[in-house]
């Protein structure tokens, strides 16, 4: 056992003595030590819950002849930090995530996890800090929230911040915003749907490090305290068979990962979180692979805010292994990779089956022939830029406009609001990405309020930035390189006409070579928004979106 380097031997007897004042006995310190990841806390509604998971978890391992010790990890509520400087404080969680729990492992010599988080950066923090560890490890998330229900419609979060933007355009009064403020988020969990907590925690079942329904089975039901349950056994069985996370998180599977994102319409925010996990693998994920994955992968679904459907309803389709299912028919993914469950992918989904068609289509009726994602290069964005494509409308999908050009989310939260961003306008929002942020801060506030305003089939927004999952329209964001490095984004002047062509995958700006390179001479870098602290000391080390944002010694 692993654990033995701290409690055998008579050198470790000061260690055994620590262990006494914790509690335990002498035939728990015989065998496994398995450490629960507990990301609990009183701040975000997707974890207020985990206290609960967590003791089934543990109750699990105890079962199964381990002996579970809980530490935690932090959580940020995304939907609580929107719209100020707290965004600024959100991506770079997903590090302090990993390191945190890398060292705590580390430390103690723990024979094998188990992670539980739920919300957008303690899922990819996780299984980054699994890749690292590389022990049996399992993954089971705090389970996603109930939709709420509006004048008999289910609704999400998503149509709250759309619901702001609509009374700024008159079309709805304040009495209507409390009624969405008090009836979207009706439950515990996270938001209900395929934002961006919830595609990581369906891709860690693609990936093959969640059982399940670890992505799908809400957070109120009682069938989530069973799933902690069977992880506390599971991780047993990986440990007692030496199956480790690498052996799990390999390329096969972050492709298979992909290909399912493309299946189910996942948030843009994967495709910062793929790369970073595949970093940790020592797998080189160029975004660019998104598009031939894309172009093979049908889109089988269109949950909020692509379409009205939900979480709730996916799991009660068969959740992420009926998608699955469905894919292998076209042979689109490796089979042979292997699950926390002790089968391979091809075994453990063969007897899922896809009970509503209409929320997974089959494959002879999907929503598209290709994919959820896509991603855009062209001479505004040479390194990329990434669109979900299956959440906008199609007079969006090529499209010219001319630039309104803007140097922070506020200004242009202030100039959409305000009436000044009309049909047929390119918003440009940039300094806002991992280094000019810092931090990547998410827009989901302009892109809400743009649909808010009713100008989201006529309105692009381009940003080094990025999206909430909850965004819908022609929001293209992570353009690398970003504006604080000198990208292309940072010589955008109002009124340049922007050309977007998803269907060919390009995002140009039509000012000629020679324009660009005159405006690059006279451009000076921006003094950075942060100096001070944890962000500062992340700007300096943090990579390009196209490149997941992740964190390098230069």
């Amino acid at each position: 056992m692993k654990s033995d380097n701290a409690k055998s031997g008579m050198q470790q007897a000061p260690a055994r003595s620590l262990f006494n004042a914790l509690g335990f006995t002498k035939d728990e310190l015989k065998k496994p030590m398995v450490g629960i990841v507990n990301s609990y806390n009183e701040i975000v509604p997707g974890h207020m819950n985990i206290d609960k998971i967590v003791e089934a978890v543990k109750m699990g391992v105890a079962e199964a002849g381990g002996v579970p010790v809980e530490f935690p990890a932090i959580a940020v509520c995304d939907g609580i930090a929107m719209g100020h400087v707290g965004m600024k404080y959100s991506l770079v969680t997903r590090d302090l995530i990993a390191d945190s729990t890398e060292c705590m492992a580390i430390a103690h010599q723990f024979d094998a996890l188990v992670m539980v988080p739920n919300c957008d950066k303690n899922v990819p923090g996780l299984l980054m800090a699994a890749a690292r560890l590389d022990l049996p490890t399992v993954f089971v998330s705090g389970g996603p929230m109930l939709a709420g229900h509006i004048h008999g419609h289910k609704t999400s979060l998503s149509s709250m911040f759309e619901a702001v933007g609509s009374y700024a355009a008159g079309t709805m009064t304040e009495e209507d915003v409390l009624e969405y403020e008090r009836k979207v988020c009706p439950t515990c969990g996270s938001c209900s749907g395929m934002y961006t907590a919830n595609s990581m925690n369906c891709l860690t079942e693609a990936i093959g490090m969640g059982l399940p329904g670890n992505g799908t089975i809400p957070a109120v039901y009682s069938e989530r305290i069973r799933l902690a349950k069977m992880a506390g056994y599971a991780v047993m069985n990986l440990y007692n068979k030496g199956i480790t996370a690498r052996q799990i998180m390999t390329k096969e599977a972050v492709l298979n990962a992909l290909t399912v994102d493309m299946a189910l319409g996942c948030s843009t925010n994967s495709m910062l979180h793929l790369p970073a996990i595949a970093h940790e693998i020592g797998f080189d994920f160029d975004i660019s692979f998104a598009n031939p994955i894309s172009e093979k992968t049908p889109n089988l679904c269109h949950l909020a805010p692509a379409g009205p459907t939900y979480m709730e309803d996916l799991n009660e389709a068969g959740g992420v292994y009926a998608v699955m299912n469905e894919l292998k028919e076209l042979d689109l993914l490796n089979l042979d990779c292997m699950t926390v469950t002790g089968a391979t992918i091809g075994e453990a989904i063969k007897d899922a089956k896809n009970l509503n068609p209409e929320v997974i289509r089959p494959l002879d009726n999907p929503y598209s022939k290709t994919g959820g994602l896509a991603v855009l290069k062209g001479n505004l964005a040479p390194d990329g830029s990434v669109v979900k494509r299956s959440a906008v409308v199609e007079e969006m999908m090529v499209h010219e406009g001319p630039a309104r050009v803007f140097d922070c989310e506020e200004d242009a939260i202030d100039a959409i609001k305000g009436g000044k961003i009309v049909e047929g306008d390119v918003v440009v929002i940039r300094y806002e990405g991992p280094k000019g942020g810092p931090g990547m801060r998410e827009m989901l506030n302009p892109t809400s309020a743009i649909a808010g305003m009713g100008l989201g089939s006529s309105v692009a927004l381009i940003t080094d930035g990025r999206f909430s999952g909850a965004s819908r329209g022609a929001s293209i964001g992570h353009v690398s390189p970003e504006a604080a490095v000198g990208g292309p984004i940072a010589f955008v002047e109002e009124g340049d006409i922007i050309a977007i062509d998803i269907p060919n995958m390009t995002l140009d700006i039509k000012v000629s070579d020679e324009e660009l390179e005159a405006r690059k001479a006279k451009w000076q870098p921006r003094e950075p928004k942060v100096t001070t602290g944890y962000a500062a000391r992340y700007a300096k080390m943090v990579t390009s979106g196209n490149r997941g944002a992740v964190l390098e010694l230069k």
